[in-house]
């Protein structure tokens, strides 16, 4: 090594560096991805290069993993996937309970995962990843693409309880009748992201997947119920009679009879006192100005527990 006068040192080795792993000299390679880059990809390419990389090295050498963030990633994606395979399940039942037919729970139960698979197309053409902010996206979705069936569904089963044939035109009519609400739902849930959508600086660049993978769910799941959820309601849908319906159905009718006249009561008592709810509404939205006021205000809080 050769030192000048100012001190500096021209040299292939660092003196005042060192490394070990516990307690074995190591020399420490920090990689890290460009930006853009997927990390579990990168992680994956280290990964199949390191036996390549052994062959080279002279006997006693070897090549460990000290951190690997893939790892929480991992462990984070698919928290978030159990959670999204847990909300279809928890939907599915709580159409079941409400609708009470199999036939009838199969239409949104279809149309679910479909509006799924569609939005996880357009995402590979956006070239967006499953990351936690769209899997997020997707998991809040679930209650908006199911909405579009159910609406559909209720719709076309008022009009089959209506007559004992014709099932196709009847589904006809109910799908033409509710087409125009479902487009006017999903054009209203897609005006709710537009702020989230023309969002700048780092809140934007973090929140724009989220809302155009949400909003290309709310899209597909509209073009489904307007489709599919028609014709396999066509097809499927048959009104049960009263005498062949069984003893569940009829306790859980009874049930539902009572919930719509307690609410017939409660509208009933509103409506008679229209000045005082209007009063009680605009001291909420005051209420609510101000509490987003006073409440502090931070870009992420995260606390944890000992």
């Amino acid at each position: 090594m050769l030192t000048d006068v100012a001190g500096i040192v021209n040299g292939v080795e660092n003196n005042n560096q060192a490394a070990w792993m516990n307690q074995t000299p190591a020399v420490i390679l920090n990689v890290q991805r460009q930006p853009g880059a997927n990390t579990i990809s990168v992680v994956n390419g280290i990964k199949q290069l390191i036996p390549q990389l052994e062959a080279n090295l002279p006997t006693g050498i070897q090549v460990n993993t000290l951190t690997d963030l893939t790892t929480a990633i991992k462990s984070s994606v698919a928290d978030v996937e159990f959670e999204l395979l847990l909300t279809i399940g928890l939907v599915v039942l709580v159409i079941f309970l409400f609708l009470r037919s199999l036939y009838a729970t199969i239409i949104p139960s279809v149309a679910v995962p479909l509006s799924l698979v569609g939005t996880f197309a357009a995402m590979y053409v956006l070239g967006y990843s499953l990351d936690n902010l769209s899997l997020m996206a997707l998991t809040i979705s679930t209650g908006f693409v199911v909405d579009d069936a159910i609406v559909m569904i209720e719709n076309i089963s008022r009009y089959i309880e209506r007559a004992i044939r014709r099932w196709r035109r009847l589904s006809k009519e109910g799908a033409e009748q509710i087409g125009f609400t479902i487009l006017s739902l999903t054009v209203s849930l897609i005006a709710v992201l537009i702020p989230l959508l023309f969002m700048g600086d780092v809140v934007g660049r973090l929140f724009r997947e989220f809302a155009v993978t949400l909003a290309v769910t709310i899209i597909v799941s509209a073009v489904v119920s307007l489709t599919l959820t028609p014709m396999m309601s066509a097809r499927i849908l048959r009104h049960t009679p009263k005498e062949q319906q069984g003893r569940l159905y009829k306790a859980s009718e009874r049930v539902f009879e009572r919930m719509i006249a307690f609410y017939g009561r409660t509208l009933k008592f509103v409506l008679g006192y229209q000045t005082i709810t209007l009063l009680v509404a605009l001291a909420t939205l005051l209420l609510t100005i101000f509490l987003y006021i006073i409440i502090q205000k931070v870009f992420f809080q995260c606390r944890i527990r000992a």
